[in-house]
Order: structure tokens, then C-alpha cells, then sequence
């Protein structure tokens, strides 16, 4: 079947998509987008996790047809052009990447919680980051980036 949905702002049209695909594997496989990252293929880890109609979801557990004529918003498209977002550059400047794994699903629930408040406190970052697991850190260089993008957010 034939999948036509806009990706990062660009209209696409992806063919040869079976009714059994995610929509992560049609995004990493199919459009070449590899960002979001295949860990655990059951909604738990966050490391897939991308925006549809601008809603943070896993995208392990979405159905490739379902994002018919949707709007998708992956960690690749977070970025302008060459300029990182500011969520991105607080996670470099932080040091909060390690293996990097679970990066790309972080900056995209980082990123909206930022869109819907300002000046979180840590009650509220943990809430928000609870879907994402990682494997490498305590989390306390991630929880810094999180402080820091929203102080150069604001």
C-alpha cells in the first residue's frame, strides 16, 4: 500500500508499505530517517518516541497506515536547517549523551515539554521524561540539559 503523509514539513509519499509495518520502521526503513531508534518494540523505552499532529508518540506502536495524511516530527526534524534546537544544544552543552541510544526519543518529549511550559520544576521533568529509559546514565546530566534549555528558552 502506498502511505502519503508530511514528514519534518515535507509532503511524502512512501510505496511498497505492508499493513504489518510500524511507523518507525517506514521512518527509519523507508524514509531514510534513522533518528528515532528501535530498542524495545513495546511502547516502554521512549526511544522512538516522535511527534504525529503534534503529539509525542512511540512510534514502535503506531501502524505505519495510521499516519495517513498526518503530520510526523521526528528528532531529525527538530533542527532548522543546520541549527540545532535549542533542546539539542542544551543536551551537547549538558554532556547528557552517552550511547545516545535513547537521545532521540528525550529531545522530543524534552522538546514538547518546553512547548507546554516554560520553566518546569523537577517534578514536572521527571513526569515527562518517565516513558523514556536509559540504560547509561543517572539521569542527572539529562535533568541539567532539561534546566538549561529552558533557561535559554525563556
Amino acid at each position: 500500500m502506498r502511505v502519503d503523509l508530511e514528514v519534518n514539513g515535507v509532503r511524502r509519499s512512501l510505496d511498497g508499505v505492508e499493513p504489518t509495518e510500524s511507523l518507525l520502521f517506514l521512518l527509519r526503513e523507508r524514509a531514510g530517517l534513522p533518528g528515532s531508534k528501535n530498542a524495545c518494540e513495546q511502547g516502554e523505552c521512549g526511544s522512538c518516541t516522535v511527534y504525529l499532529d503534534d503529539v509525542p508518540v512511540c512510534a514502535c506502536l503506531v501502524a505505519a497506515g495510521q499516519a495517513e495524511g498526518l503530520r510526523v516530527r521526528t528528532v531529525e526534524g527538530l533542527a532548522d536547517g543546520d541549527r540545532l534546537d535549542p533542546v539539542q544544544e542544551a543536551f551537547v552543552a549538558a554532556g547528557a549523551v552517552q550511547c545516545g541510544f535513547c537521545t532521540s526519543g528525550l529531545l522530543v518529549a524534552v522538546h514538547d515539554l518546553l512547548a507546554r511550559h516554560d520553566d518546569p520544576d523537577e517534578p514536572e521533568i521527571r513526569e515527562a521524561l518517565a516513558g523514556n529509559l536509559c540504560r547509561c546514565t543517572g539521569y542527572e546530566k539529562i535533568f541539567e540539559a532539561v534546566r538549561l534549555a529552558a533557561r535559554r528558552s525563556r
